[in-house]
């Protein structure tokens, strides 16, 4: 691999659920979970990413699949700077991360703390950036979505991740207001597997719930004809037992992280100025990351705001599309104070 690659500068979206890796003039290099298989004996990583993810809930004792990553922040310092190393490692085939010492913009979610944020900022230094520069969550997947931040208009978007769902309203290069809520695809497979357990009895995993909210997930009950078969432990009897889970349970399960998510979309065009407000109304509000694609979501969100609603082209990828078109303007966070600090790009 020649040396004008290792030269370029990276965009990392370092998600609760998975990681993406931008590299400038390259676009997205690497898309894989945030997902580390660790041995509880020796602390050394067995596996990373779609390896580790595979190994979720059928691991022996003496291994441990941990997600790094909770809530859009570190939970597990060591293992995510570890996990980083051997991502963009992996990106370069080479045995260092990053031997040309590239500059780095990394997102972090737009409600951290100080410490939460150092924190990311870290673990990317450790991995071996020359600078690291952090950018917001909505702010990047704005970017991403091709909305132009940086003219004197208002737009809105709304990232619903894994860890978080992130609402804001830009203009002119900053975030004039936003919203961070713990409330996001995580906790909608947490409720799917409570759900199944108080209705039916039935122990499922992470993965399988995941499963139930792709396939039968939806914002409201619109005459869904839904089925999916699962397989899961009886709590009764031990056993293993298959159960017949239908579209309209799966939309009981994750109704309050829906109104979670309406409630914060909704407070924060509360808090907008008046001439930004009327360019939202022009303009509408757009949806990205994975919890966008849920059925009907853009719908319920364009009745509760009477505004209308689209769902970015490409979701899943916003927040690193964004991520590696800012490092066009690197200067503009070079100069910027930490998110986490005022909350702002201006």
């Amino acid at each position: 691999m020649g040396t004008s690659f290792m030269n370029r500068d990276f965009g990392i979206d370092l998600g609760t659920a998975n990681t993406l890796v931008y590299v400038k003039n390259k676009g997205i290099v690497l898309n894989e979970p945030t997902v580390v298989a660790v041995n509880k004996h020796t602390n050394e990583i067995s596996a990373v990413g779609n390896e580790a993810k595979k190994m979720v809930g059928r691991t022996p004792e003496n291994i441990s699949v941990i997600r790094p990553m909770k809530d859009g922040v570190i939970a597990d310092f060591d293992t995510t700077a570890a996990m980083m190393n051997y991502y963009v490692s992996k990106v370069h085939k080479a045995k260092s991360i990053f031997s040309a010492k590239p500059n780095v913009i990394v997102c972090v979610p737009s409600g951290i703390t100080m410490v939460e944020e150092r924190a990311v900022l870290d673990a990317t230094k450790q991995a071996g950036a020359k600078e690291v520069y952090p950018i917001s969550e909505p702010f990047a997947a704005a970017i991403g979505a091709d909305l132009p931040v940086w003219e004197p208009t208002g737009n809105m978007v709304v990232d619903i991740g894994g860890g978080t769902t992130e609402v804001a309203i830009i203009s002119l290069g900053g975030t004039v207001t936003s919203k961070s809520i713990r409330m996001a695809g995580d906790r909608m497979d947490q409720q799917i597997i409570t759900y199944i357990r108080k209705k039916h009895g039935l122990l499922i995993g992470e993965t399988t719930a995941e499963q139930l909210k792709f396939e039968l997930g939806a914002a409201r009950n619109d005459n869904l004809r839904g089925k999916m078969d699962i397989r899961g432990r009886d709590l009764v009897t031990g056993l293993p037992q298959t159960v017949t889970i239908q579209s309209e349970e799966i939309v009981e399960a994750i109704s309050e992280t829906v109104e979670a998510i309406i409630e914060a979309i909704k407070n924060t065009l509360e808090s907008s100025p008046p001439e930004l407000s009327s360019d939202i109304i022009n303009r509408g509000i757009v949806l990205t990351g994975g919890g966008a694609l849920l059925k009907y979501l853009n719908e319920e969100v364009s009745y509760a705001t009477d505004m209308p609603v689209f769902v970015a082209e490409n979701p899943l990828e916003c927040v690193a599309i964004g991520t590696g078109k800012a490092l066009d303007q690197l200067e503009h966070f070079k100069n910027a104070p930490n998110v986490a600090d005022r909350n702002t790009l201006n």
